[in-house]
């Protein structure tokens, strides 16, 4: 669960970090109190759930109270990377000196967490890292030792962060630790003209295995801005969108992932990621089709199916049923192999479906979509 700017803003305040005062609404004429309470001059900033708020004009300078109503009116409402904004936070300007970037993030493949910090803050980190990427520091932290003043010390000196970012870093790891985070992101935290050490801008990612703990943000389900995960978990589908234009069916979240390696290493983007895990029932299969078909980006669809528990065979049953009640209007690709894969191909070539296709290796498959996929782009 990512929490909004505002909300990761309140657990630093709770954990002892500093942030600039600010405020939150959905009213423009309350932005113009907001701002007049805040002292006039205030930065005006979109609350939604994605990067790129900056350069898609989300987050503004307002000179006085009725400068801050006028942006605040201009930015509520406005779409940015998909997200409607529905919300503003306005905060108090601050006299920058220098800009740093800081995070604690997962690293699933070490069964660890990742320090990642570089003293050139206030922009994307993949594009510093990208283009000098010796100016990033990245250390592992190992969760049962977590982050004392000696390991903040090593992190700040080996990003060259000033000493006054220690104390930060310490509490920054109490942020994940306590509130069951998998990223907690500053970017920029900013030494000031007085010298103070501040957040502007903060991410948390939340645990959503341990939201029955993290009750403070909702109890009626985790939120989706994205409208077709939004309608994929109301169907019960481990589904999330991603930008790019061939649909990706498995079963089982390794294989998912893998496949969309795959598929990136055959030039193409995968669309979404979608684990039916070990049901491929009629209905999975159909609700699964009708969501990746709904975005108007995905140009192939690639199922690639390992049968284990539930069998090949049911799997192209479940195919076959779904193409009767779902209409493919995009080319599908299907790969099937483990248990009973012979007479599942033999199922979907019974069908003969004029959109779908089938190969018999992963890599094959994958190449076939990415094809499809720019065939008709």
């Amino acid at each position: 669960m990512d929490l909004y700017e505002h909300q990761a803003r309140e657990l630093f305040e709770e954990h002892g970090i500093l942030v600039p005062r600010a405020e939150v609404t959905d009213s423009p004429k309350e932005a113009r109190e907001i701002a007049r309470r805040l002292g006039g001059r205030v930065v005006v900033k979109a609350q939604v759930k994605t990067g790129g708020r900056g350069k898609a004009g989300g987050v503004k300078l307002a000179a006085d109270p009725a400068a801050a109503e006028i942006t605040a009116r201009q930015i509520l409402g406005m779409d940015i990377k998909g997200h409607t904004v529905g919300k503003v936070m306005l905060a108090q300007p601050v006299a920058i000196e220098t800009e740093f970037y800081v995070s604690y993030v997962l690293d699933r493949a070490a069964g660890g967490f990742l320090a990642i910090a570089s003293a050139e803050g206030g922009m994307e980190i993949e594009e510093v890292a990208a283009g000098r990427p010796e100016a990033v520091a990245r250390i592992p932290v190992d969760p049962t030792e977590g982050v004392t003043s000696a390991k903040a010390g090593a992190i700040a000196a080996a990003a060259g962060l000033p000493p006054q970012t220690v104390d930060v870093l310490v509490r920054l790891w109490e942020v994940l630790v306590r509130e069951d985070a998998l990223l907690v992101e500053v970017n920029p935290l900013v030494r000031t003209a007085q010298g103070q050490i501040l957040a502007l801008d903060g991410k948390v990612t939340l645990d959503d295995n341990a939201r029955f703990r993290q009750s403070r943000w909702g109890d009626g389900g985790v939120e989706h801005d994205d409208a077709l995960e939004a309608v994929a978990a109301a169907k019960g589908l481990n589904y999330v969108k991603l930008d790019g234009e061939v649909g990706i069916i498995g079963n089982g979240a390794g294989l998912v992932m893998s496949t969309l390696d795959v598929v990136a290493g055959c030039g193409a983007r995968p669309a979404n990621f979608l684990d039916i895990g070990g049901g491929a029932s009629a209905q999975i299969m159909a609700d699964g089709l009708s969501v990746i078909l709904s975005d108007p980006a995905v140009k192939s669809v690639f199922v690639n199916v390992f049968g284990g528990i539930t069998a090949c065979d049911a799997v192209a049953d479940g195919i076959v049923q779904a193409l009767d009640s779902v209409q493919l209007t995009k080319p599908l690709v299907v790969r099937l192999d483990g248990n009973n894969a012979a007479r599942g191909r033999a199922i979907l070539d019974d069908r003969a479906h004029p959109l779908v296709q089938q190969a018999t290796t992963m890599d094959g498959a994958a190449l076939r979509a990415a094809q499809l996929a720019a065939a008709t782009a």
